[in-house]
């Protein structure tokens, strides 16, 4: 299988005054193309901020970062700026959509940094909205929307510029409990169809929708297990 995300030994050493916080402590992991990976842990475990160094919005303190074969741990903000754009689709917990925009002009937001041209950008961006049901919603604003189809539209806006990897945080944090069941089986879908996903998440019922789950604590990993009773959308009710 094809390494795509790759640690040896990173730490992050955050100094505020005269304290010394260690997020991460020496962590090595290894995610293959096409893995579905949720990372757990209570709060202060360091899975956001080995989420941040994964999705270039950080770099670490020491060890290093291999992304699709490039080092990312040294770049500059520039450079991890530009592999952010092309190699990651971020989806968030708040949606982090704009509120005077259509659902077609969030999701072509990313093909604007990348210098596509209108007609493109249009075109993919429609094609994006088609793969979460959505086609039908794209003269939407954002306060047109529920707050499962925003999370559609984020997810979109992930998937227009055929990333790496997606990259969901608490992606059913702001949702009811039936909204984030229908978002998580979309997820399911996105990994059946090939996309690599990673997802931060503190619930267990969402984790178990990824196929290996790795819990951190203290900044350090836990454990490392492949998810042996992953839920899928065929098996509950």
């Amino acid at each position: 299988m094809t390494k795509i995300i790759e640690t040896h030994e990173i730490s992050k050493v955050y100094r505020m005054g005269n304290q010394t916080v260690e997020a991460l402590k020496s962590i090595s992991i290894e995610i293959n193309k096409g893995e579905y990976v949720a990372f757990m842990g209570p709060s202060g475990s360091g899975k956001s901020t080995l989420m941040n160094i994964i999705g270039c919005l950080d770099t670490p303190t020491s060890g290093s970062y291999i992304l699709n074969n490039n080092n990312v741990s040294d770049l500059t903000e520039n450079e991890l700026a530009e592999i952010r754009n092309k190699e990651i689709g971020f989806v968030f917990q708040t949606f982090n959509l704009l509120p005077r925009a259509s659902s077609l002009e969030n999701v072509a937001l990313p093909l604007v940094y990348a210098g596509y041209n209108r007609y493109d950008r249009e075109e993919m961006a429609l094609e994006a909205l088609n793969n979460v049901g959505l086609a039908d919603r794209a003269d939407h604003k954002p306060n047109e929307l529920s707050g499962g189809q925003r999370q559609r539209v984020a997810i979109a806006r992930a998937l227009v510029n055929s990333p790496s990897i997606i990259l969901a945080d608490e992606p059913t944090g702001n949702l009811d409990s039936k909204t984030s069941y229908d978002i998580m089986d979309l997820f399911q879908q996105l990994h059946d169809r090939g996309n690599t996903i990673i997802m931060v998440t503190h619930e267990d019922d969402i984790a178990h929708y990824a196929h290996r789950i790795i819990r951190l604590r203290d900044g350090l990993v836990e454990t490392d297990e492949i998810n042996q009773n992953v839920v899928r959308q065929e098996v509950r009710q």
